[in-house]
Formats: structure tokens, sequence, C-alpha cells
């Protein structure tokens, strides 16, 4: 498998099984993108705090699950590999499935950590989540200090705005707060404190609840 192959879904996967040594490879808009070696302070770094945040979120909210670099199948002519994914159990009404230990159909967020990917995450990635249905995006774009993260509202993604202390709030995951620049500095104690008021909001208890009344 090269990069720029025409590929199916099904031939990708054949061929990526075949290919020993792949560290990542994506299947985007049926092209076959292959990443480069991974900087610490640009990627690697960035998507170890990024994944600490979804973690400690998880941890406190019973039901909902997360994955590092989990390939997703998507549709016929996308199987992406996402830096990080937050999603609902499927047995407690999540919208994706696991099936062969692979996430199919669209988990309900995704983040990607952006530095020479800027361009391509932001459109064709873009363009991808959106279509498949993906309720929240999120793009760190490590080299221009910035945090975009999306939401679907109808058929379009639309950006969160922050609220008056500058946090961003999810939608999907209530309770799942975030201060971009502590996350940006690497401010752990000011990311949990943030995270923390959070959970303890009553929006993130009904949600707790509501999980729980589905397992139930």
């Amino acid at each position: 498998m090269e990069p720029g192959d025409h590929l199916t879904r099904e031939e990708f996967e054949k061929r990526y099984d075949a290919t020993p040594g792949i560290k990542k490879a994506e299947l985007i808009e049926g092209i076959v993108y292959m990443s480069p070696p991974v900087r610490w302070d640009s990627h690697g770094g960035p998507q170890f705090e990024l994944i600490g945040w979804f973690t400690h979120y998880s941890w406190a909210t019973p039901g909902v699950r997360g994955g590092d670099n989990s390939t997703l199948r998507l549709d016929l002519s996308n199987e992406p590999q996402p830096d990080t994914t937050l999603f609902i159990d499927p047995a407690l009404g999540g919208s994706a499935r696991i099936i062969d230990g692979f996430i199919e159909d669209s988990p309900e967020l995704v983040a990607e950590v952006s530095s020479s990917t800027k361009g391509f995450d932001l459109n064709t990635k873009l363009r991808v989540y959106q279509r498949n249905k993906i309720r929240e995006y999120i793009v760190w774009r490590v080299q221009e200090r910035a945090i975009d993260w999306f939401e679907l509202r109808g058929d379009k993604y639309s950006r969160v705005n922050p609220d008056a202390e500058g946090i961003l709030k999810s939608v999907v995951f209530p309770g799942l707060w975030l201060l971009p620049s502590a996350l940006i500095d690497t401010a752990h104690n000011r990311i949990l404190e943030v995270l923390s008021r959070g959970l303890a909001s009553p929006e993130h208890a009904a949600f707790v609840a509501k999980l729980k009344s589905h397992k139930s």
C-alpha cells in the first residue's frame, strides 16, 4: 500500500493487514494517506494531554468510552484514524457500534492534533466527519496555539463559542468543559479545575442519570 492509492474500504483493509510496519494509514474520500514520523513537540505531547482530559471525563461518566488512534469505519470511502475519540457506549444508546473490534458508524466526538495537517484537518476531514454526522469535532492547531471546536447543527458544523469565562462546553457530553489556554499551556491544575466544575454541574449529573436509566 502506498500514499495516494485509490482504494475501496475493503481493499484498504486487506492491504493494511498485508503491509507490515505501517504505523498509521487512513482512507479519506477513497485515497490513502500515511503520516510521517511523529514529533513529540508538535503532536505526541499535545495528543497525550488531550487524551488525559478525555480520560478524566470518561472515568467520571460511566457509559462514556474513548479511544486513541482507533480506526473508524465511516463509509465505503472513508476509514480515518483520528487522534482521539469519545463516544457513548452503543449499549446505552450511542450512535457508533463495535464490530470485529472496530468502531463502525459515527462516534459522538473526534479530535485531531493538527500541525502540518491543518489544512487537511479543517477542510477535507472536516467535510468527511460532517457528512457522516459526527456530532462534535475538535482540532488543536498546535503551531497557532488555537483550538477549534465544532458542533453539528443540522447538516453543518458550527463553531462552539466560549462562555463569558472563555470556557468551551460540549453539548453532546455535558460537563466536558475546557479552558483552551489551560490545555495549550499544559496547565494541569487549571484543566482539572475547569473540568471538575463541569463534572459537578447539574447537566452532568442528569447525563449520568440518563445513561444509568438506559442501562437499567
